[in-house]
Parts: structure tokens; sequence; C-alpha cells
């Protein structure tokens, strides 16, 4: 199992090589890199237990650089609030938020993550032929939780 999974980790990093998906690279290194150099038992822990909201303390920081700077104001974030676009990205926020958590809880507490691979298959294909970013694996799963849920699989 040990070399299998080391394979897989392999063409997940051969896959976003060829289809420029940085972060999907990076991060198979990194995981390879940890596996290589002995300390891997102590090093997934911490990666699966906090790397998640590492990241995603990173990710809406940077969002958030803009308001930070002082680009816009209360202003131009009322009038935003108050059009089409602002309801609709808000509701929309609310719906990949909603499915984000259940693809969470669907990889982590019920313990999918066996569909991982072909998650993350699917994001660097749709960064490399859509020109997409691979930020999605996690509503994906959600939306495969909502789905089998409704399915009743």
């Amino acid at each position: 199992m040990k070399v299998e999974s080391t394979l897989i980790i392999l063409a997940i990093l051969a896959a976003a090589v060829l289809g420029k998906a940085n972060t999907v690279a990076l991060a198979a290194s990194l995981l390879l890199t940890v596996k290589l150099l002995g300390v891997a038992m102590p090093a997934y822990g911490l990666i699966e237990k906090y790397a998640t909201s590492w990241g995603l303390v990173l990710l809406v920081s940077a969002v958030l650089v803009p308001l930070a700077r002082g680009d816009f104001g209360l202003r131009e974030v009322g009038r935003t609030f108050t059009s089409f676009v602002g309801i609709l990205a808000f509701a929309l926020s609310l719906l990949t938020t909603y499915l984000s958590g259940q693809g969470l809880q669907y990889l982590t507490v019920e313990g999918h993550t066996e569909v991982m691979p072909v998650l993350i298959l699917g994001a660097v294909l749709a960064a490399a032929f859509l020109r997409g970013v691979p930020v999605g694996p996690l509503i994906t799963a959600g939306l495969l939780s909502v789905a089998i849920k409704v399915v009743g699989r």
C-alpha cells in the first residue's frame, strides 16, 4: 500500500505538472518530500489537522487585501450589496460555502477520502483545459455528497 500511495501521488504530480496546476503540483511535491524525509507520520497528522484552516486563512486574506488597502469603502460595498450582481454573489456564496462544508464532512468525517484523487484529477484537467483554478475539490465533494444523499446511495 505504501508504494501504491507513492505512485498515486506521483501520478497526481505528473498530471498537475502537465496540466499546469501549480498548486496541486506543489501540494503533491510537499507530501512526497515529507515522505522521503521519513517524517511522514507526524507531518501528515499536522497537515491533515491544520492545512485546510491555514489555506482558508491565506485565501480569505488574499481576497480581502483590496479592502484592507482601502481600494473601496462603505459606499461601494453598499452599492454592491443592493445590485443584481451583489445579491447573486451573496446567494452563490451561501450555496458554495454550504457545499464546501458538506464536502469537507464527506471527505473527513464520513471518511470518503478514496474519491480525492478523482476530484484532484478533475481539478487538474479543468485547470489545464478550461483555464480553471483548482480550488474546487471541496465544493465538488459537497456536490457529490448532496447528490449521493438525493439519489440515496
